[in-house]
């Protein structure tokens, strides 16, 4: 599944190759930090550094006799170095090379990620404004219910993608932390003054206290955003389903010249961008399950956490990159059929009006009661007999006595209901 849907960029952080070499560059960056304070000889920090080569058929090799990846990594690594290799982990133990180097690979595909997020805002934003102002039925239980603006519906999902932004950004910066602590977070061999530098040499942050490992309510938090913004990819490709189906027909997705929708039937137009974006979000809220449980862990550490991390933090971010791709170019590219949106909003002979109905005889002296009972008696017998409701009620002396023709215009005047659109847009902007 990886290499399937996998970007090239995205996908060359999880490789075996950028691994090790990531594990290479905290070796030598923790090896040139101490020989700065004289703790490894500066010959043996330069020996690792420009002699220190990654192999990785030879550690693969070398783990299948010895069972441990950092062991196998260390003895391909000396080969190279030479005499010097000595002084290769001093004062390290296993994790800390494991997840400061993970650090850094987090730090990659969170730029890439945050890069995807935007462009997905910009996309939003700009539809959005293009059908501020188009007509649409706002529908609850899947049911018409009162008018709203296509361009409202897309301002939604922009704002709430803004906040997915926000949410992404606090947890990339909660995982950008490297730890050099030792084999139980006591800094048995180094000090607290060196694992400072050296991360910060890698760009990351010092963990203030750890075990054997990083805690892994950071990397829970990190899976559980990537969960929540793929969520809002599915509610978008949802939402964009039933707007695609043949009785609504009110937008849909991009369907190319050369494009086939179905082996039996030439007619269709599936909506398998939307699906496939649906489908796979469930990968990444399942991940989070995962990522929820490697936070307990035995004592000072254990490995039950390690073996899950190298499926779900490839597949959680390959998979956020490339439904947000996918997102991007969904909402770019979408079809949007105004003409339709009215005449599904016009459908049911002003039924969607009832709730302005009702107000408008309440402020003319009727009780609500009264107003609730004559106006659901008339909305019931439209939608049983497919009559017009704006015509039953404009025959209703009850009600005529109350709402003059004027007044009743207005009761079913669309622009009424929408007259606030360009308050929620410059409200929502003016936050952004």
């Amino acid at each position: 599944m990886i290499a399937r849907y996998t970007r090239p960029q995205m996908g060359s952080i999880w490789s075996e190759e950028n691994k090790y070499r990531m594990w290479l560059e905290v070796e030598a960056t923790a090896s040139e930090t101490l020989a700065e304070d004289g703790i490894v000889p500066a010959e043996a920090a330069k020996a690792i550094r420009e002699k220190g080569k990654i192999d990785v058929a030879r550690i693969t090799a070398i783990e299948a006799e010895v069972k441990h990846d950092i062991i196998a990594f260390t003895t391909a690594v000396a080969e190279h170095v030479g005499p010097e290799s000595r002084w290769l982990h001093y004062g390290l133990t296993s994790t800390d090379v494991v997840d400061t180097a993970q650090a850094l690979q987090l730090k990659s595909a969170s730029a890439i990620i945050r890069e995807d997020l935007v462009q997905l805002i910009e996309a939003l934003k700009k539809r959005a404004l293009e059908f501020q102002h188009t007509p649409i039925i706002g529908r609850t239980h899947g049911m018409h219910a009162e008018p709203t603006t296509f361009g409202l519906k897309l301002l939604n999902w922009y704002a709430e993608m803004r906040r997915n932004l926000v949410r992404f950004d606090a947890a990339a910066e909660q995982i950008r932390i490297g730890k050099l602590s030792g084999a139980v977070g006591t800094f048995g061999h180094l000090k607290p003054e060196h694992e400072e530098r050296i991360v910060a040499k890698l760009g990351l942050e010092p963990a203030p206290v750890a075990t054997q490992v990083v805690q892994r309510d950071r990397h829970a938090h990190y899976i559980s955003t990537l969960a929540i913004i793929t969520a809002t990819l599915d509610k978008i490709a949802t939402e964009i389903r039933h707007l695609q189906r043949t009785e609504v027909r009110e937008a849909e997705e991009f369907f190319s010249e050369k494009q086939k929708g179905s082996s039996a039937m030439p007619h269709k137009r599936n909506p398998i961008t939307c699906e496939q974006i649906s489908g796979l979000a469930r990968v990444v809220r399942a991940n989070a399950q995962t990522a929820y449980e490697n936070v307990a862990l035995w004592h000072e550490r254990d490995i039950s956490h390690s073996s899950a991390e190298r499926v779900i933090f490839p597949d959680s971010t390959i998979l956020t990159d490339y439904l947000l791709a996918k997102t991007t170019n969904l909402i770019e590219k979408l079809v949007v059929y105004p003409k339709r949106m009215m005449k599904n909003l016009e459908s049911t002979g002003g039924l969607i009006f009832s709730g302005q109905l009702l107000l408008d005889l309440a402020e003319a002296g009727m009780l609500r009661e009264d107003a609730y009972r004559l106006v659901q008696k008339h909305a019931m017998n439209a939608w049983q007999n497919d009559l017009v409701f704006k015509d039953l009620v404009a025959q209703e002396p009850e009600i005529t006595s109350k709402l003059s023709a004027e007044k009743l215009a207005r009761t079913f005047d669309l622009h009424r209901q929408l007259k606030n659109v360009d308050a929620i847009f410059a409200r929502v902007l003016k936050e952004a």
